[in-house]
C-alpha cells in the first residue's frame, strides 16, 4: 500500500475496481488545516477525466504498470499488430486503447505501451512525428481571409492545419498530443 504523498504524474492508481492513471498532481499545505494532494486522473478504460483529492498520508492502491518499447507493424482488422523490439513477440492492441495515436502511426513507427497484467493500457507516442502532406490545395500569396492556414491531409489520412505556403509532398512535423503543425522538414 502507498501513501498519497507518493503519487506522480504517471501513477496508476486502483480505485473502485478500475485503474486511474495520474495526469496532474499538486501538494497543497494551506495555512490552516491539514495538507492534501490535489489530482487530475484519466480512468484508463473509459478515458473520463476526473478531478480527485486525497488527503496526505491517505492510503492508496498502485497498480503495477511495465512500459516497454515497441514497433508499430501493421493493422489486422480491427486490432493494430505491435512488436517487442526486445523479445521480437508480437501483440494485437484494441483501437480503443491506441486511440488518437493511429493519426500519426506509420509502420515502424516506436512507441511505449504500458501494460498491466499483460493488457495494454495506454500508448507513449513521441512528442511529435515527421510526415509527408499527401494532398493539400494550392495557397494562394494575397489569400488571407483563413488566418493564413490551409487544411492538408497527412500521408495517415489525418487532416491538419497548414500555412499557405506548405505545399502537397511536404514533409512536416506534428506534435501527436494536439495535431498542430509544428514546421517544415527539410530531408
Amino acid at each position: 500500500m502507498a501513501t498519497s504523498n507518493d503519487i506522480k504524474n504517471g501513477t496508476v492508481l486502483k480505485m473502485d475496481g478500475h485503474l486511474w492513471n495520474v495526469i496532474e498532481f499538486q501538494h497543497v499545505k494551506p495555512g490552516k488545516g491539514g495538507a492534501f494532494v490535489r489530482t487530475k486522473i484519466r480512468n484508463i478504460t473509459t478515458g473520463k477525466l476526473v478531478d480527485k483529492t486525497f488527503n496526505a498520508g491517505a492510503k492508496i492502491e498502485t497498480a503495477t504498470v511495465d512500459r516497454s518499447d515497441y514497433e508499430y507493424l501493421y493493422q489486422d482488422g480491427e486490432d493494430y499488430i505491435f512488436m517487442d523490439t526486445d523479445t521480437y513477440d508480437q501483440i494485437p492492441v484494441n483501437p480503443a486503447v491506441v486511440g488518437n495515436a493511429a493519426n500519426f502511426m506509420l509502420e515502424n513507427q516506436k512507441v511505449t505501451i504500458a501494460m498491466n497484467e499483460g493488457t495494454p493500457l495506454y500508448l507513449d507516442m513521441p512528442p511529435s512525428v515527421v510526415l509527408e502532406i499527401t494532398y493539400t490545395e494550392p495557397g494562394l500569396q494575397g489569400d488571407r481571409s483563413s488566418a493564413g492556414t490551409k487544411p492538408a491531409t497527412l500521408e495517415t489520412g489525418y487532416e491538419i492545419q497548414v500555412p499557405l505556403f506548405v505545399d502537397q509532398g511536404t514533409k512536416v512535423k506534428v506534435d501527436t498530443r494536439s495535431g498542430d503543425y509544428l514546421g517544415r522538414v527539410n530531408d
